[in-house]
């Protein structure tokens, strides 16, 4: 034996000794956190803490009009109306009356506004009392001429007979001719005196601003008291006193891309949607294909007119027009709930969708479910706006946790 090994050796004289108390409930602890660390990961596998998320893309369940599954293409565009006019007088002067403002409908021959007419009603008067006078010196005039025609009778049968002289018989002549001169003259002046009453009047009616058509003004540009002029010509002048457009004549002018041309024919049956009343379609009809192109954007425009206007409807709002490839039936106006097909699958020869609720993939079978194009009616069996995974992978089975990806 190695003596240094002999001389490390002790005996403890210390007992060890453990209650048997403490044993218990050493051991009840280790079995605790055994109970805690199981709940724990089955806690955290149910929560997909301990399994890998499949990265998925995703689309949602949508209400689907039947025009969507016949369109050919969109175009977007304007409600514009194809009768509008800037309403202006021809005359200038001040504005002393408005009778509309903006939303009055108005009716063709409807009293607009007015202008200051005082001088041109002044100097019509005085014209037409020019006139009067005029018709006076016709009525001096044709006795006159009955005079001196009379007059020129007699002195021409004296003359023959020679019982006045030349001279007599001259003057009578020249007495007779400058009398019918003198009543053409007044007549011809009478001629003037009305045209000029009838100019005088045709200025005043300028001043008389008028609806052109029914319609809807859509703007007022001038205030009593502000001056119109034609064409703005005067400092601080304004030219026009309203816009106003007939609402009756509403029709949706839409880009047309070249490319998608020759798809597009005058009486097409369209569908029309306005950014401000999302949740409505409108029956419309291609009315004219305008016979040029914007070479700058490669489009040309196509006016879609609506096949039944709707007082909602205003100018300027933005559309968009799907062209369709037939004309709708009556039973094609309301919208079905469905899904693209690509989101549809097949499982143990079951179709269906995985619905993502609480980030995790939930099948939802869709047994005689029906295709319309490109998509599938899920009835009540989903709600509108539900997302679904989109082109699900083989793999990817009911429970899965998914992430949707960028």
């Amino acid at each position: 034996m190695d003596p240094d090994k002999i001389s490390r050796l002790r005996i403890d004289r210390e007992e060890q000794f453990v209650p048997k108390g403490s044993r218990k409930r050493r051991t009840i602890g280790i079995i605790c956190l055994l109970l805690v660390a199981i709940v724990g990961l089955y806690l955290a596998f149910h929560h997909g803490l301990l399994t890998p998320t499949v990265q998925v893309r995703t689309t949602s369940v949508n209400w689907v009009y039947p025009a969507q599954v016949i369109t050919e293409f969109n175009a977007s565009g304007y409600v514009v109306a194809q009768r509008k006019a800037a309403v202006a007088s021809k005359g200038t002067g001040r504005l002393i009356y408005l009778g509309v403002q903006e939303g009055s409908r108005v009716k063709e021959g409807d009293i607009v506004a007015k202008i200051e007419s005082d001088d041109l009603v002044a100097e019509r008067a005085q014209t037409e009392a020019q006139l009067s006078v005029a018709r006076s010196d016709l009525i001096r005039a044709e006795t006159e001429v009955r005079t001196a025609e009379r007059n020129n009778t007699r002195f021409t049968d004296l003359y023959d007979r020679k019982a006045v002289s030349q001279l007599d018989f001259e003057n009578a002549q020249d007495r007779y001719l400058k009398a019918k001169a003198a009543l053409e003259s007044a007549k011809f002046a009478i001629k003037a005196l009305e045209a000029n009453v009838r100019r005088l009047t045709v200025l005043i009616e300028y001043t008389v601003i008028r609806a052109p058509f029914d319609g809807v003004v859509l703007t007022k540009d001038a205030d009593v008291g502000e001056v119109v002029a034609p064409f703005g010509s005067a400092n601080n002048a304004k030219a026009a006193v309203v816009n106003m457009a007939d609402l009756a004549s509403l029709m949706v002018q839409a880009d047309v891309a070249e490319s998608f041309l020759s798809k597009v024919r005058v009486g097409q049956a369209c569908e029309i949607q306005l950014d401000s009343l999302p949740d409505i379609r409108f029956r419309g009809t291609v009315d004219t294909i305008v016979p040029t192109a914007d070479r700058t954007r490669g489009t040309v425009m196509v006016k879609v007119r609506f096949d039944r206007l709707d007082p909602r409807i205003l100018p300027e709002m933005s559309a968009r027009a799907a062209f369709l490839s037939r004309p709708l039936d009556e039973g094609e106006t309301r919208p079905f709930l469905a899904v693209h097909h690509d989101a549809a699958t097949t499982r143990n020869g079951e179709p269906g969708v995985f619905r993502i609720e609480n980030a995790r993939a939930v099948w939802v079978p869709l047994s005689g479910a029906e295709n319309v194009g490109d998509y599938v009616l899920v009835d009540s069996k989903m709600q509108n706006a539900d997302r679904v995974v989109l082109k699900p992978s083989s793999d990817l089975k009911a429970g899965d946790k998914v992430g949707i990806a960028e």
